[in-house]
């Protein structure tokens, strides 16, 4: 990275990540505007005193610092305060790392400073440039996020066009935190409070303004110093996580499963995937391969179960016949749950397999949007996965679906419709008992995804498009394996067999029992 410090506020004033470009392919220069604020503010000499709005002076030979493959280099910023009373701002750059040390030196500033602090605030106005290609979606992941000592993680709402949190406990860091890439400032000893604040901003060039007003510990104003650390760099996990500060939290992989299941499943299979193949598009298709086969005994089991549904079709109507009025549906009811247990059928052992793979597909909607790895990664027309792909781009904007038309949003919602009419086919029992449920399942859901997924991530529509054409090739393949006639025959066997009670059930007839017993002997005195 190239970081540029200004002698007006002695501050960080641009930070150029040189691996990485905007969209539009300029330089990638995190919070470079003169409106940017950073540094303290304090009461002194009956004055409100703003080191932002104060110079410095470098106290160096060379102000021009790299490491050269050295282990680090330092550049002290200077504010004069009076005779021998200045205050010191220290950077401390490493080879090879995002994260460089901020040390601040207080020296006779008690001379200064009115009254006898045990804190000074510290102020860090920043606006946060767009640098994707969908601002609003960048905006959507755009925010003030912060960690606690104990490790809980908070952030300020993001879809949100303000929010404001005032953190009244100690703070590990604080991250200024943007779809792909985050400013992290932190404290070894934890900053004392905060007050955090986000606003929207619809200028053109950039998306959010974040304000903080932070609270850090002094003990003498005569002599004291405060280490603090700076990050400036992508949002990629491993990247984060190898810091060990917690930063990995600010990608946004989910919660309690969700979370497990992106962390331990889908990261550690895209990244074994990543070392050993260039192409992205192939990458996703390989891991869209192989959790649909690790999760293809389920789907085998759904299907067994809508297959055994299928063919008790016919027992399943002459009950209906049986009952056709209205105040039986009580009975209709009792009837196909006693031919179910009967034939040894479970009427959820086709919805169950099927919520088992749902978190599989949250994961992947959480996962896509945030994989810094597909950034700017292209793959047939997309130019970039992790943004939309357009082969249109429309004159006008439809509401809720956009000014363009996303190719592989298209394909994943034929792909739905096609995979969801096997599907109708295989429910006959379910759609004539909910006959909304065929309309919904058939028409609606791809209508819906295909007005939702077109501004979303071209990655996250391939791997669904993907996904539902391996399903239907799997459903075709246990089609041929799996016969209506030997299902049939072996739910009649089922049938044929003496019905074994559940524990649950012994328990139950032993406390009826037991409670007859009682009564006709209460009967008899």
């Amino acid at each position: 990275m190239r970081v540029s410090v200004s002698t007006f506020g002695g501050s960080v004033y641009s930070v150029e990540l040189k691996k990485y470009k905007t969209y539009t392919q300029e330089p990638l220069v995190l919070f470079a505007n003169d409106e940017n604020k950073f540094g303290f503010q304090f009461w002194g000499n009956n004055n409100n005193v703003e080191t932002y709005k104060l110079f410095f002076e470098a106290i160096a030979a060379d102000t021009i610092l790299t490491t050269n493959g050295k282990s680090h280099q330092s550049l002290t910023m200077r504010l004069k305060a009076g005779e021998s009373s200045y205050i010191d701002y220290t950077y401390t750059i490493y080879a090879e790392s995002y994260l460089i040390d901020f040390d601040v030196k207080f020296t006779n500033m008690d001379r200064v400073i009115s009254g006898d602090p045990s804190s000074i605030d510290l102020v860090w106005d920043a606006l946060m440039p767009q640098f994707e290609k969908n601002a609003a979606k960048e905006s959507e992941y755009t925010t003030i996020a912060y960690k606690l000592p104990n490790g809980d993680y908070e952030e300020l709402k993001a879809r949100s066009d303000a929010d404001k949190d005032d953190v009244t406990t100690r703070i590990a860091w604080i991250g200024y935190k943007q779809q792909f890439f985050s400013t992290f400032l932190i404290s070894d000893d934890n900053f004392l409070n905060a007050t955090l604040e986000s606003t929207k901003v619809e200028d053109g060039t950039n998306i959010k303004a974040f304000t903080s007003r932070i609270a850090l510990p002094i003990d003498n104003a005569a002599n004291d110093e405060l280490n603090l650390k700076m990050y400036f760099g992508p949002n990629h996990f491993n990247t984060l996580k190898s810091y060990d500060r917690g930063f990995e939290d600010v990608v946004p992989l989910g919660s309690w499963i969700i979370k497990w299941i992106n962390r331990y499943v889908i990261i550690f299979l895209f990244d074994l995937l990543d070392n050993k193949i260039a192409n992205y598009g192939l990458i996703i298709l390989l891991l869209t391969i192989i959790i649909k086969l690790a999760l293809f005994p389920l789907t085998y089991k759904s299907y067994l179960s809508q297959a055994k549904m299928r063919v008790l079709k016919p027992q399943i109507d002459e009950i209906n016949k049986k009952y056709p009025k209205k105040e039986d549906a009580m009975k209709k009811q009792q009837a196909v749950m006693a031919l179910y247990k009967k034939v040894g059928v479970s009427p959820m052992g086709g919805c169950l397999p099927m919520l088992i793979q749902f978190p599989f597909l949250i994961a992947m909607f959480m996962f896509f949007p945030a994989s810094f790895e597909l950034r700017q990664k292209s793959f047939l027309w997309a130019e970039d996965l992790s943004t939309y792909d357009s082969i249109i781009d429309l004159p006008f904007n439809i509401p809720f679906y956009g000014d363009h038309i996303s190719l592989f949003t298209l394909l994943m919602a034929l792909a739905l419709f096609f995979t969801s009419r096997m599907s109708s086919g295989q429910m006959a029992d379910a759609n004539a008992q909910m006959p909304g449920m065929k309309f919904m399942m058939l028409y609606m859901m791809p209508i819906m995804l295909l007005v939702w997924f077109n501004s979303y991530s071209a990655g996250l529509s391939y791997y669904y498009f993907l996904s539902n054409v391996i399903t239907l090739g799997q459903t075709l393949i246990i089609r041929k394996t799996v016969d209506d006639e030997t299902i049939l025959k072996k739910l009649n066997e089922n049938a044929k067999k003496p019905q074994k009670k559940s524990k649950f059930q012994e328990k139950l007839d032993a406390m009826t029992k037991q409670q007859q017993q009682l009564q006709k002997s209460k009967g008899k005195k």
